[in-house]
């Protein structure tokens, strides 16, 4: 009756009133002294939100699967969930502690797992941790911090840069995030194998309804005052009836036909089993070939052992000699789970026979099966395989062994990233014995092998360097495609202990180019730095190109265009030979997006043609995808939405092959910025909704901020003004966070224009626009700062018609004449007729010799404007002219002010987008 009642509670909304007022007495109580909480960003936070949700529902997928028999314990899952049910009903929030304790094979460990299934709607995520309490080499509380905040989705930041401070104000500062991330969160965490009380305590997250499983093979002395609902529980050896039914089970999962009841020998074997489910799984594996009379004789046999041991010894004896041989072999893997081809590498044998060794191995109990094709070593199991490897094996035969499972997984994990750059067919024969049907296969096999991979390097003593060298390359390269930045902090750390040359150097630079993925582009800029300084101490040329050509990457996304540009330059001068044409391509398109930015349109066009030829050479579709995204953009540029559109489609249909979910997320923005430069901007809002969301999926704060750019510019055009100054606001925000300053200066710069028109559209003229002035001074400060003349220009230009409208009229007259000198300086043909054109406009206003004066040399300006015409032209310009020029005939009356405005005779912003430079 009490859990029916307490599901009606959660049923019918009771208890969200309950949630509603811990929340408000949590309130109503003083609060302690702490630091004031640092602002959070909205878009970040959204970001993070939409990751956190992917992850947490993922998690439970990351479980070991509940299968296979389960006998003797339902009575502890019902007291497990009654202790969850109370703690639900009560009114203070604080997380449900059960300590299960028991001897080593007495099933702890499945217990916890199967709660965590059986509980699994009455919370949003799980996760195990193993601690390796009693292994004598414990889990640093450190490094299960991280892993828990890794597998329960906080911020991807804190999980890659670890700090250099010491091991207790890590520990400390990791505690509070953990704490913070998990506040009225709930989830489930399975601490497998504990032993230091104050470790479970920093690792039990005191604000939430959580449910924290404790294993151990003692009762944990946790101190009084935890703040938690604790419960003990103790694991003891299977009654009769419960050794009985697993018995059978095994018996039947194993594929045996009905086993004749024998009360009598069924005693036995448990008695000889000491009643620990693991020794009796092991044992019971062969009850149908045995009986169970015969089964009691040969554990008997064994004599006064322990059971456990007992029974591997008895299943061990029958095992074939490849059988045996893997079994011992599999020790030398650690405790993370492995598939075939591992097995494979670890025995000599090709995979299905690897496969076909793993299932029998299973059968007869010796290996658990985690998921689908994945299988790990019971710690008991893994100590007695490691015995029998040390007293049957020599060593040269164990170091082989590891060499081949090393080598092999370096040159399957590099083909897995060839595949992804496009260098490799995807067809079975290009693969040996190690066949994928699809990329998409291939990432799902290295998605599954990362953790174990991680793991054997730990233990990769004696083995080429040059092979782990290669892994770990491969490796980090598929932690950025995938965004697994918490392994890659892994792997840096596992460099810096292992090796403090080329591997360290190649794992820095790759956390250099995470760093900037994620928008830390100040800790990207001063990694990649001192990368760079590192290869070029080694007189690595090679290396310090690619460094290079990052930190040129990581200066454009600052704005720092004129320093990228000599980056790339030098990186591609370090590429010259004709072994690095694969590298140089990847710069020479990185470098054309650079001179793009600085409207060196033509030269960004005859780069990308020789990056484009290079990667087609090289068999690169990845680096051809790229290299189309940067030219759809110049297209956009130029005016050319059709050559946009082919470019950004083919970029689009690349990044797909590839698998590069940030591509195509880019690709997407930038096709939606083809619909608005083409004047559909009602479809432009619809497209850049979704590329929104991707990028925020792919937690690329970048890709976000100039999605939310464009969007704000596509809802000023629909009219939506209050709209665009919104998206626009974040996007300048972000761009803030970021330190890109070029970003900046284009939201900045647009939101003046925005805010200006929506002032101008609430008052009808454009007095008081003083916040949107500001806004574009300092947009011109910057775009002069990173000496990017085309945005100073067009921004001087939108300050001319401020101070125009407020009857500044000279003032706005010296900005156009700026401007003009801007545009000349680069060669931008469009913009400097703007430039003219509103000189024009100013002149009955602005000129010395009075009205009548400046009338006349305004007629004489015009048309000289109109008489050099030039493909490049705004067609608006056109009609403008004439309506000013009829103006200009029938007089202008100082006291009616600048008309220009009211009339519509200024630059739209769909000027600003194409560049009128010559493009040979």
């Amino acid at each position: 009756m009490r859990l029916q009642w307490l599901t009606a509670l959660e049923v019918r909304g009771i208890r969200p009133f309950l949630d509603q007022q811990r929340m408000l007495s949590a309130a109503a109580r003083p609060a302690k002294k702490a630091a004031a909480p640092a602002p959070r960003l909205r878009g970040a936070d959204r970001s993070a939100a939409a990751r956190r949700r992917s992850v947490l529902e993922q998690s439970f997928g990351h479980l070991p699967d509940p299968q296979g028999p389960f006998a003797g314990r339902r009575e502890h899952l019902t007291r497990i969930a009654q202790w969850v049910h109370a703690a639900r009903a009560s009114t203070e929030t604080k997380p449900t502690l059960v300590v299960l304790h028991g001897d080593p094979g007495s099933g702890r460990t499945t217990l916890a797992v199967r709660a965590a299934h059986h509980l699994k709607d009455q919370f949003r995520g799980a996760c195990v941790v193993d601690l390796r309490g009693e292994s004598g080499r414990p889990l640093s509380t450190r490094d299960a911090l991280l892993h828990l905040l890794n597998r329960l989705g906080a911020p991807r930041e804190q999980l890659l840069f670890r700090e250099r401070s010491s091991p207790e104000q890590q520990v400390r500062r990791l505690g509070e995030l953990y704490h913070q991330h998990l506040t009225g969160l709930p989830v489930t965490i399975v601490l497998d194998d504990a032993a230091d009380p104050e470790q479970v305590r920093t690792l039990l997250p005191e604000r939430s309804d959580s449910l924290v499983l404790v294993t151990a093979r003692r009762p944990i002395a946790l101190p009084d005052d935890l703040p938690a609902w604790v419960h003990e529980l103790p694991v003891e050896a299977l009654d009769a009836a419960g050794a009985e039914e697993l018995l059978r089970g095994t018996a039947g999962a194993a594929g045996a036909g009905p086993v004749p009841y024998d009360a009598q020998s069924s005693d036995r074997v448990r008695e000889l089993c000491g009643g620990l489910p693991l020794a009796l799984r092991i044992a019971g594996s062969s009850l149908a070939q045995r009986g169970a009379d015969r089964l009691a004789a040969d554990l008997d046999a064994y004599g006064p052992v322990d059971p456990v041991e007992r029974a591997l010894w008895l299943r061990y004896t029958d095992q074939p000699d490849q059988a045996r041989r893997l079994l011992r072999r599999l020790a030398l893997a650690g405790r993370a789970s492995l598939g075939a081809a591992a097995a494979a590498a670890l025995l000599g044998a090709d995979e299905q026979e690897a496969q076909r060794l793993l299932t029998v191995l299973a059968d007869a109990g010796l290996v658990e099966r985690v998921r689908a094709s994945r299988y790990r070593l019971h710690d008991a199991v893994r100590a007695f395989a490691r015995a029998r490897l040390l007293d049957e094996e020599d060593a040269d035969d164990r170091t082989a062994a590891q060499e081949r499972l090393i080598e092999n997984y370096a040159d399957l994990a590099g083909a897995v990233i060839r595949m992804v750059d496009g260098k490799m067919s995807t067809r079975a024969g290009n693969f040996g014995a190690h066949g994928f049907p699809s990329l998409d296969a291939a990432l799902r096999w290295l998605d599954d092998e990362s953790s174990f991979i991680t793991s054997a390097l730990r233990h990769a003593d004696g083995v080429n360097q040059q092979a782990v060298l290669g892994l770990l390359g491969a490796l980090c390269d598929y932690c950025l495609l995938r965004g697994d930045l918490y392994r890659l902090g892994e792997i840096s750390e596992l460099t810096q202990a292992v090796d403090q040359g080329l591997l360290e150097r190649s794992v820095r630079w790759r956390t250099g180019i995470a760093a900037r993925q994620l928008g830390e582009l100040d800790t990207a800029r001063t990694t990649l730095s001192s990368v760079v300084g590192l290869y070029r101490e080694a007189q690595h040329d090679a290396g310090a190109a690619l460094a290079l050509c990052s930190l040129g990457i990581t200066l454009h996304h600052q704005g720092n265009l004129t320093e990228a540009a000599a980056r790339l330059n030098e990186a591609i001068s370090l590429q010259s030979s004709p072994e690095q044409a694969e590298d140089r391509a990847w710069s020479l398109h990185a470098l054309a997006a650079v001179e793009r930015d600085r409207a060196n349109l033509a030269e960004a066009l005859r780069l990308l043609e020789t990056a484009l030829r290079l990667h087609r050479e090289g068999e690169s579709l990845h680096g051809e995808a790229w290299t189309q995204f940067q030219l759809g953009q110049v297209c956009l540029r130029m005016g050319d939405v059709p050559g946009a559109d082919e470019a950004l489609r083919t970029a689009l249909d690349l990044y797909g092959r590839t698998q590069d979910a940030r591509g195509e997320a880019w690709a997407c923005t930038q096709l939606a910025r083809a619909r608005l430069v083409d004047g559909d901007s009602a479809e432009a809002v619809e497209q850049l909704r979704p590329a929104l969301a991707r990028h925020r999926e792919n937690e690329d704060a970048r890709g976000e901020a100039w999605t939310l750019y464009y969007l704000g510019q596509a809802l000023e055009e629909e009219g939506r003004r209050d709209e665009a100054v919104r998206e626009l606001e974040r996007a300048r925000t972000m761009f803030s966070r970021m330190r890109d300053v070029y970003g900046l200066a284009c939201a900045r710069h647009h939101s003046g224009r925005v805010t200006r028109d929506q002032r101008a559209a609430q008052t009808g003229n454009l007095l008081n626009s003083g916040f949107a002035r500001q806004l574009l001074m300092d947009a011109r400060a910057d775009f002069a700062r990173i000496k990017v003349a085309h945005g100073e220009a067009w921004t001087c230009l939108e300050l001319a018609m401020i101070d125009a409208g407020n009857k500044r009229a000279p003032q706005a007259l010296a900005l156009c004449d700026e401007a003009a000198v801007l545009f000349a300086s680069y060669e931008d043909r469009r913009g400097g007729d703007w430039a003219a054109f509103l000189r024009c406009t100013l002149l009955p206003y602005a000129s010395p010799g009075g009205t009548e004066v400046g009338t006349v040399v305004a007629q004489e300006e015009l048309s000289r404007l109109m008489s050099a015409r030039h493909p490049s032209r705004d067609p608006k310009l056109e009609d403008c002219a004439e309506a000013l020029r009829l103006m200009l005939e029938r007089g202008v009356r100082l006291e009616d002010g600048w008309q220009a405005w009211d009339l519509g005779l200024v630059p739209g912003r769909h000027a600003r987008e194409v560049m009128g430079v010559p493009v040979k």
